[in-house]
């Protein structure tokens, strides 16, 4: 999607050519004598519109106005979530039309961050999904033209950050959408090859030999019942000096999980698809970051394999001999994605990382906590928690500290290993972090579950790209970055 920015007055936006203008129109705005502000004031005196966020006001053909539509929609008090709610009801009332070319225009003051929320959120919502269909139609919405009455480089750098944040949402989108035979581990390595060709970045794909001679016994456990290769996949980003410490990002790439020999039940299996998400969301990152370019060092690994229920395949009660060396008894083998991530959580040891953070869909329990509001954030570093909470809030994708107290790890004791990998269904998520932090006592570690944010069911079932904003902003944010190269994906225009 293309991104412009300008500044514009609302007297100036009818002369503006677009399929469809949206007018976010904030508290106390100054309606003046122009057109659009008397069709404003007039409807307010009559009770057709109301300062209320959500609520709109909508024209087609208006005289003297060259856009088709007209949409004016309130952002109510003003607040960042009223201006996001503002722009997803003014979409959603040009549902069905054909808008490929959209003003956004902001009356009033409107931050930089409410202004890139507002073309993110305007990007989620008209993005589509068409690999798989033998007639794909055209993406409607290509061009959007945003605008305020007052615009400052502040305003300009959040554009370009909404651009190629867009881009990073929309490669997760795609990759975590895709069917299970369209989005095998070999595929993830392939897509991750394409996104490292860029500049300062570089990607390494290990296979099965290569794992087996790292020791990774927990990961090649759970690939051992797929006819599909494992892949271990690393990625880096070389944005900052090169002795700096790097971010270590891991994505649970389990590209189809049936639960193995402890199989799911039938119904919306399908949704399985959907359990590589995290590894999906590593991607759109390192997407975003080949876009934004700023100075910092970022690792990408992903151990993406399938979890099925072959002859081969690992059993409840086997035990396994992690890469760290220790032993762990798989007492069910649908709890598999800490038994990925455990090994690569290993080895992230030796990049001597800042921080590592890794992402997975984990637990059904976590749903149950946080439902699909808020993913869960697990952390055995104070600072490193606070900074992924905030980088949460300031993008809108959202996420909840849970505890990690030592008390949560005593049902994963066994008499057969040092580590059961599953302990009772109370604290489901807890105790699976649990498992995780044993891997991860070298350095700050985080732990998100996005078993309830990653993707939706029903009617509006699909992959989200969370959390790709939510780990953008909290990398961009350990330095300052330098001024976005110019891409496809985002343009500016003088006033």
């Amino acid at each position: 999607m293309n991104f412009e920015i300008q500044k514009r007055q609302l007297a100036q936006l009818p002369r503006d050519a677009h399929d469809a203008l949206v007018v976010v129109w904030s508290p106390g705005a100054d309606s003046g004598q122009d057109l659009i502000g008397e069709w404003v004031n007039m409807a307010v005196k009559a009770g057709d519109f109301e300062h209320k966020a959500g609520s709109v006001l909508q024209s087609y053909g208006m005289a003297g106005v060259k856009a088709r539509r007209v949409v004016v929609v309130s952002c109510g008090e003003g607040k960042t979530a009223d201006h996001k709610a503002a722009i997803l009801a003014a979409w959603a009332s040009l549902k069905g039309a054909k808008v490929q070319s959209l003003g956004l225009h902001w009356t009033g003051d409107v931050s930089p961050e409410q202004m890139m929320q507002g073309a993110v959120a305007l990007a989620d919502a008209s993005y589509t999904y068409t690999t798989t269909l033998s007639k794909p139609k055209a993406r409607a919405l290509t061009r959007v033209s945003l605008s305020a009455e007052s615009v400052t480089a502040a305003h300009r750098h959040a554009v370009d950050k909404a651009a190629a944040t867009v881009a990073g949402i929309e490669t997760a989108k795609e990759w975590a959408n895709r069917p299970a035979n369209h989005a095998t581990p070999s595929d993830l390595a392939t897509a991750a090859r394409a996104i490292a060709k860029g500049p300062q970045m570089d990607c390494t794909v290990l296979g099965p030999k290569e794992v087996s001679k790292l020791g990774m016994g927990s990961f090649l456990a759970v690939a051992k019942g797929s006819a599909e290769p494992l892949r271990f996949i690393v990625m880096h980003y070389k944005g900052g000096k090169t002795q700096d410490a790097p971010v270590v990002l891991v994505g649970k790439g389990i590209t189809f999980d049936t639960g193995g020999i402890s199989m799911k039940p039938a119904a919306e299996m399908d949704e399985m698809k959907f359990d590589m998400s995290g590894a999906a969301s590593v991607l759109g990152v390192f997407k975003s970051l080949s876009i934004l370019r700023p100075q910092v060092n970022v690792v990408g690994l992903i151990p993406a394999t399938e979890n099925m229920p072959d002859g081969t395949a690992v059993k409840p009660g086997d035990v396994v001999t992690s890469m760290s060396g220790q032993t762990i008894e798989i007492l069910n083998t649908d709890a598999e994605g800490r038994l990925v991530l455990c090994d690569a959580l290993t080895y992230a040891e030796r990049f001597k990382p800042r921080a590592v953070i890794d992402i997975a869909t984990l637990t059904g329990a976590c749903v149950i906590a946080l439902g699909g509001v808020r993913s869960g954030l697990f952390a055995s570093d104070d600072q490193l928690a606070t900074d992924l909470q905030q980088a949460g809030e300031a993008s809108g994708d959202l996420c909840w500290r849970m505890p990690l107290d030592d008390d949560y790890a005593e049902g994963l004791k066994t008499k057969f290993a040092d580590v059961a990998n599953v302990a009772g269904r109370a604290g489901g998520s807890i105790t699976a972090a649990k498992f995780l932090q044993r891997f991860a006592k070298k350095y700050p570690w985080a732990h998100l579950d996005i078993a309830g944010t990653a993707w939706k069911s029903g009617a509006a079932k699909g992959a989200t790209g969370r959390p790709v904003s939510l780990l953008l902003e909290y990398v961009t944010g350990l330095t300052v970055a330098p001024a976005a190269k110019k891409v496809a994906t985002s343009r500016r225009r003088a006033a």
